[in-house]
C-alpha cells in the first residue's frame, strides 16, 4: 500500500457497534479483559469494535531507561508495530476481522509457557505471520510492521480513546454505546471470570462509570496477571501490594506502563 493512500485520521463510531475496545497487544491487563468482554458480547449479544491505543505513542516522550522497568521498550515496540499491521487491516478489509485478529495475537502470546522466549518473537516478521494465519488473514500484511506512516493515525486513535477517559490512564479503554456513552479505564482484572461472574461484573462496571460523579475506586492488593506465560493459572488467588501497574519493589513510572518485565 503506497503511503499516500494511509489515513491519518481514525475512523467514526459505527453505530451498528455496541461497545469499542482500544486494546494494545502486548498489555496483559487488556488480554485479560478482552477475553471478559468477550464473555459478556456473547451472552448479551453485543458487537465490539477493536480500537486501538499505543502504548509506545503514548509514552513518546518517557525516557525508558530511566522511567520503565528493563524491556518495556521493546513490549511497547512490539504492541505498536503489531497495531500498524492491524490498522492496514482494518483500513483495507473493514472492521470485522479486527477480533480475530485481537485473539490470534493474543493466544500466540499469552497462552505460551513461561519461558518459552517468546518475548524476544513478539512483533516479528516470522510471529505476525503466523498471527495472521491463525486468523485466516493475508500475510502480506505483515510488510506494515516497519511502516511508520501508520503512527500517525494509531497517535490520533490514541488521542481519542484518553479524550474519553481523561489522560490519567492506561489500557485498556472501553467504551459503551460509543461515542457518547460511559467510557472508562479497564477494569484491569487478573484472570479471566466464569460466565455468570462476567456478566454481573459488566453490570457493576457500567454502572459505576454512568455514574456521573463516580471518579475512581481502587486498591493496590491484586494478583499478578493470571497467563501461561508468566507462569500459569492457580486456583487460588494470591494477592501482592502493587503500585503503578507494577509489582512492588520494580522500578516503576505511572499505570501507562502495563507490559511485564518478566514476560518470556
Amino acid at each position: 500500500m503506497a503511503n499516500t493512500e494511509i489515513p491519518t485520521d481514525p475512523p467514526e463510531s459505527d453505530p451498528s457497534y455496541d461497545i469499542e475496545f482500544f486494546w494494545d497487544p502486548v498489555c496483559p491487563f487488556a488480554w485479560i479483559t478482552s477475553r471478559w468482554v468477550e464473555q459478556v458480547a456473547t451472552q448479551r449479544d453485543y458487537r465490539v469494535d477493536w480500537r486501538f491505543i499505543s502504548l509506545r505513542l503514548l509514552n513518546k516522550d518517557k525516557d525508558y531507561p530511566s522511567e520503565f522497568p528493563p524491556g518495556y521498550e521493546h513490549g511497547h515496540t512490539a504492541g505498536l508495530r503489531m497495531l500498524r499491521v492491524a490498522a492496514a487491516i482494518r483500513h483495507e478489509l473493514g472492521r470485522d476481522p479486527m477480533g480475530p485478529l485481537v485473539e490470534a495475537y493474543g493466544r500466540s502470546y499469552w497462552d505460551k509457557p513461561k519461558g518459552s522466549g517468546m518475548r524476544a518473537r513478539l512483533s516479528t516478521t516470522e510471529h505476525v505471520t503466523e498471527v495472521l494465519k491463525a486468523a485466516a488473514l493475508p500475510t502480506h500484511y505483515a510488510d506494515a510492521l516497519d511502516d511508520t506512516a501508520w503512527d500517525v493515525l494509531l497517535d490520533a486513535e490514541t488521542e481519542l480513546a484518553l479524550s474519553r477517559t481523561g489522560r490519567d490512564v492506561g489500557t485498556p479503554i472501553i467504551s459503551f454505546k460509543p461515542p457518547t456513552g460511559a467510557s472508562f479505564f479497564g477494569p484491569v482484572i487478573s484472570r479471566v471470570p466464569d460466565d455468570a461472574d462476567a456478566v454481573r461484573l459488566w453490570d457493576a462496571v457500567v454502572t459505576l462509570a454512568e455514574f456521573p460523579g463516580f471518579a475512581e475506586m481502587k486498591r493496590s492488593l491484586r494478583e499478578a496477571p493470571q497467563l501461561n506465560i508468566l507462569g500459569g493459572v492457580s486456583q487460588a488467588a494470591v494477592q501482592e501490594d502493587w503500585t503503578g501497574g507494577h509489582r512492588r519493589g520494580h522500578l516503576v513510572s505511572d499505570r501507562q506502563g502495563a507490559a511485564p518485565a518478566d514476560a518470556e
